[in-house]
């Protein structure tokens, strides 16, 4: 009975021994692979922070007085109580302005490029050639930004700027944050305020997160099972990284063409910006961070089901069709990768006064 017992306790510390050896295993082969969210906001090349900076861009991301309309701000759009999107299909609200699904500006600062086409190059650039500010420059396309007319959109800034001169408050917050500069109030001052405001808005701690830093209970069983599955089945090489995603460009049907409502034919992705063939339907690999909070998915925002999004990813660009138990356990992994949202104490904006 006791030497029964003995190999008993044996085989019990063997399998224990090997879990924890393949559990190390897999954490090895994602931290080759993966990055946790840093806890602190990074800094900016060329475009330091400062309180007076950062307290200006808060200010601005909520101005709603930076559209044209005066009607929806950064902050409209990219709502920081939805996940940093509008959490609307394509075809409704301020969304469509742009063409395209909204992405998320959560950890937008680790993208390698902005917008689904990557023809913004950093937070900045993105805020500067937005087309969100002047939505009558757009054409009712999906076109990209070679549906915005230059002079129309030249001129609606300069009335975003005269408007901004014309508030006290804002003249005298734009000389704090940039106190070398004589004329202070211009629009790329406006992307860098924005740019360090957003810079903050990452969200750490998520449950992957404290796993791929040695919490081994942070993750459940079916959540190691679908970031085993997703590495093995291939989507890791497209997300991958700190973002788990937006740091590369990929075909939208490397294997199978998705169905119309997914990639309509009309919206050519990269192509527009760079108009070589080899770029048609290409596009910035997104973000998988938070991915639970951004439905609906894909640029054409054509579903809100999790399932249904990672079902068509694996057929379209991987030629696999998962099982029902590989779809359960894959979107059980995507769902530790939500982090710690930001939280944000609404700023209080400065009155005109005529």
């Amino acid at each position: 009975m006791r030497q029964s017992l003995i190999v008993s306790l044996l085989a019990l510390l063997s399998l224990g021994a090997a879990s924890a050896r393949g559990e190390d295993a897999l954490r090895d082969q994602a931290k080759g692979l993966f990055e946790p969210i840093p806890k602190t906001a990074p800094a900016l090349p060329d475009n330091p922070t400062t309180p007076e900076k950062l307290a200006l861009g808060k200010m601005l991301y909520f101005e709603p007085r930076l559209s044209e309309s005066r009607s929806f701000a950064c902050a409209t759009c990219h709502n920081l109580s939805m996940g940093g999107v509008d959490g609307g299909a394509l075809s409704s609200g301020a969304a469509q302005l742009a063409g395209r699904e909204v992405q998320t500006v959560f950890n937008a600062v680790f993208n390698k490029s902005q917008y689904w086409d990557g023809r913004a190059s950093d937070l900045k650039d993105q805020v500067v050639n937005s087309v969100m500010a002047n939505p009558k420059a757009m054409l009712k396309t999906r076109g990209g930004p070679m549906a915005i007319n230059p002079a129309e959109l030249a001129a609606t800034k300069q009335r975003e700027i005269d408007q901004l001169k014309s508030i006290p408050g804002y003249r005298d917050a734009f000389q704090k944050a940039f106190p070398e500069s004589a004329d202070p109030l211009v629009y790329d001052n406006i992307g860098r305020a924005i740019a360090v405001f957003e810079a903050t808005l990452i969200t750490p701690d998520s449950a992957f997160d404290r796993w791929l830093t040695g919490d081994d209970a942070a993750l459940d069983e079916t959540q190691k099972a679908g970031l085993k599955l997703f590495v093995e089945k291939g989507c890791a090489g497209c997300h991958n990284g700190m973002n788990v995603g937006g740091a590369s460009y990929a075909k939208f049907g490397v294997v199978a063409a998705p169905g119309p409502e997914h990639l309509p034919a009309e919206d050519a992705g990269r192509y527009a910006v760079t108009k070589a063939n080899a770029d048609r339907y290409v596009f910035k690999v997104p973000s998988l961070r938070n991915v639970e909070l951004t439905a609906p998915y894909f640029h054409t925002g054509s579903t809100f089901d999790l399932r249904k999004a990672v079902n068509i990813m694996a057929e379209a660009q991987l030629g696999t069709k998962l099982s029902d138990d590989e779809t359960t356990k894959i979107v059980a992994f995507l769902k530790s990768l939500t982090g710690k949202q930001p939280e944000i104490v609404l700023p209080i904006l400065p009155p005109r006064d005529r």
